[in-house]
C-alpha cells in the first residue's frame, strides 16, 4: 500500500485482520526441532517469523519506529507484529539477575496487547509501537551485561513425549537448569497448552524472589500465545523456565533453607488443611473486610492461614478474591510506587492463574501464596519507606455537590487533580463511581493517558491489570479499587511524551 493511500479505513482494516486470529492458530502443529534453525548455536525461529524477528533485532532504535510503520503501510498485520516482539525479546534479553528491570520488554507485550485490544481505534497501535522501543532499550542494556542470547535446544538430550512431564517436574524440584530447558521443549513439542501451564502453575509462584515476576511471566506469556498461536510457544516457553529457575546469588533453594521460599513451603503443607468443600461457601462481605485488614498488618504466615480460616468457615472463594485484590489496592494507598504497584500486578496473574488452573490443590496453593505475597510486598514497601496509614474499607462517597449533573466531564477533573493530590482524587473518584458515575468513561480515560503520558513498562502493566481486575470484584468493591488506582494512575497534568508523538506522526494518525 503506498503511503499516499494510507488512511483511517486502511488502518483499521489492518489492525482488525491482525487481531482474533487465536482461534484458528490452535489448530496448527508446534514447531518442530527441524523448524528451529542452528546458526552458532542461537535459536532460530520458523521461516515466516524469523525475518522480521530479525528486522526487529538488527534495526537501529532511531529508525525502528518509522521502519516500522513503513511495513504496516505496506500490509504487516497486527498479530505477525506482536509475535515477533515477543519471540525477539525472549531470544536477545535475559531474565537475569532479575525478572524484572530490562527484561520487562517481555513481560509488558501482553500488557501492551491489552492497551490495544481495549483502546481507540485510532490508537489501536500506540502501545505496541512504545513496546518495541523499549524492546530496543532493553536490548541495548543486555548487550551492555554481556549480550546473552537465547541458546539453541540440546537435541540430542531430549527426554521422550512420555517422560517430558516427569523429567521437567523432577527438573523444577531440583532447580536444574539444563534438565529443565530439554524436559520443558519436549513437553512444549508433544503436548497441548492445558497440560504444559498445568505443570508450570505449580512452580510459578512457589517463591518471592523478583517481587512476583516469574507468576506474571507465566500469566502475560500464557496469554499472548493464546493471540499469537501455540505453535511459537517453545522459545517462550523455555524462557519462562529459565526465569523461574532464576536464584541468582543463592545457594542451590533445593538444599537450602531460604527466606523466599519458606512461605511458598509453609503453604504446600497449610493446603491440606483445607476441607473438602472449601469452594462452596457463601458471600460475606464482613470476611472480606476482615481478611483486608489481616493483610494490613499481619505476617505472612498469618495471611494465609486467615484464607484458611474463612474458607473453612463457609466463606465464598469470590469474597476471597475481593480481600486480595483490595488489599493489594489498599497498599497503592498507603505508598505509591513500585513496590506496591507489584501487589496489583501479581495478584492479577495469581487471579488468572487461579482461574486457569485445573488441578484443586494448585489453586489452593495459588490462593494462600497471594495472601503471603501480599504480606510480603508491604514489609518491603515498608523497607523503602513509611506507609500511611490508609485503609480501603473505609473508603466511602460524601456528598459532592460538583457532581450534581456533571456527568462524565467530572472524569477530566479527577485526572486532573491527580497531578496535584492524589488522596483527593480518590475521594472524587469514589464519590462520582458511586453517585453513577461511568466507571467505563474513567477507564477510557486511563488507558488514553497512559498512551500519551506512560513512559514506563509499568504504566503499561498497572493500568492493564487494574483496568481489567475492577470488573473481577464483587459490585460493593468495585468503586473502590477503581478509584484507588487514581494514586497510581497517569494524570492528565503530565507532559505528553515525545515517543507518543513520533509513532503518531509515522503513522500519520
Amino acid at each position: 500500500m503506498a503511503k499516499q493511500q494510507w488512511n483511517r479505513r486502511s488502518f483499521l482494516a489492518s489492525t482488525a485482520g491482525g487481531l482474533g486470529l487465536a482461534t484458528l492458530l490452535r489448530g496448527l502443529s508446534p514447531v518442530s526441532g527441524d523448524d528451529l534453525k542452528l546458526d552458532g548455536g542461537v535459536a532460530r525461529f520458523a521461516a515466516d517469523v524469523e525475518p522480521l524477528v530479525r528486522f526487529l533485532e538488527d534495526t537501529p532504535r532511531e529508525k525502528l519506529i518509522e521502519e516500522t510503520a513503513r511495513r504496516v503501510q505496506d500490509g504487516l498485520s497486527y498479530r505477525h507484529l506482536l509475535t515477533a516482539l515477543l519471540l525477539a525479546g525472549v531470544r536477545n534479553v535475559q531474565p537475569r539477575p532479575s525478572v524484572g528491570f530490562k527484561f520487562h520488554a517481555v513481560l509488558v507485550v501482553n500488557s501492551a496487547h491489552l492497551a490495544a485490544i481495549s483502546g481507540t481505534e485510532q490508537e489501536r497501535w500506540l502501545p505496541i509501537f512504545w513496546a518495541i522501543d523499549n524492546f530496543k532499550e532493553s536490548q541495548e542494556r543486555d548487550v551492555r551485561e554481556g549480550n546473552w542470547t537465547l541458546p539453541a535446544v540440546e537435541e540430542s538430550k531430549l527426554p521422550s513425549p512420555l517422560d517430558a512431564e516427569r523429567e521437567l517436574r523432577e527438573a523444577l524440584e531440583q532447580w536444574d537448569e539444563a534438565k529443565a530447558d530439554v524436559a520443558i521443549s519436549s513437553l512444549v513439542r508433544h503436548h497441548g497448552a492445558n497440560r504444559v501451564f498445568e505443570v508450570l502453575a505449580e512452580y510459578a509462584a512457589r517463591d518471592f524472589r523478583s517481587i512476583g515476576h516469574k507468576v506474571i511471566y507465566l500469566s502475560n506469556a500464557t496469554r499472548t500465545l493464546e493471540t499469537i498461536g501455540w505453535e511459537y510457544a517453545e522459545p517462550v516457553m523455555r524462557s519462562l523456565v529459565y526465569a523461574m529457575l532464576n536464584h541468582v546469588g543463592e545457594p542451590n533453594p533445593a538444599k537450602s533453607d531460604l527466606e523466599p521460599d519458606r512461605a511458598g513451603r509453609e503453604n504446600r503443607t497449610r493446603i491440606g488443611e483445607l476441607k473438602t468443600k472449601w469452594m462452596g461457601g457463601k458471600p460475606d462481605n464482613q470476611a472480606t473486610v476482615d481478611l483486608i485488614q489481616t493483610l494490613h498488618q499481619a505476617n505472612s504466615g498469618e495471611c494465609s492461614g486467615k484464607v484458611v480460616e474463612l474458607l473453612n468457615r463457609g466463606v465464598a472463594v469470590q469474597s476471597i478474591w475481593d480481600g486480595l485484590f483490595g488489599g493489594a489496592a489498599e497498599l497503592i494507598m498507603r505508598q505509591q510506587g513500585i513496590v506496591s504497584l507489584h501487589a496489583v500486578t501479581t495478584t492479577n496473574a495469581l487471579h488468572h492463574a487461579f482461574m486457569t488452573a485445573a488441578n484443586l490443590e494448585t489453586r489452593k496453593f495459588l490462593l494462600l501464596q497471594n495472601a503471603s505475597f501480599l504480606s510480603l510486598f508491604r514489609d518491603a514497601a515498608a523497607g523503602r519507606g513509611a506507609l500511611q496509614e490508609r485503609h480501603i474499607d473505609r473508603l466511602e462517597s460524601t456528598v459532592d455537590s460538583d457532581l450534581q449533573g456533571a456527568g462524565d466531564a467530572m472524569v477530566a477533573t479527577i485526572f486532573e487533580r491527580m497531578g496535584s493530590d492524589r488522596q483527593a482524587a480518590a475521594q472524587m473518584a469514589m464519590n462520582y463511581l458511586s453517585q453513577g458515575g461511568n466507571p467505563q468513561a474513567m477507564v477510557d480515560h486511563a488507558r488514553r493517558l497512559v498512551f500519551l503520558k506512560g513512559n514506563d513498562s509499568h504504566d503499561y502493566k498497572f493500568s492493564s491489570a487494574a483496568l481489567e481486575d475492577y470488573r473481577s470484584l464483587s459490585p460493593v468493591w468495585q468503586k473502590r479499587f477503581l478509584a484507588t488506582a487514581t494514586f497510581q494512575l497517569r494524570s492528565s497534568a503530565e507532559q505528553t511524551r515525545p515517543l507518543t508523538q513520533q509513532i503518531q506522526n509515522a503513522l500519520e494518525l
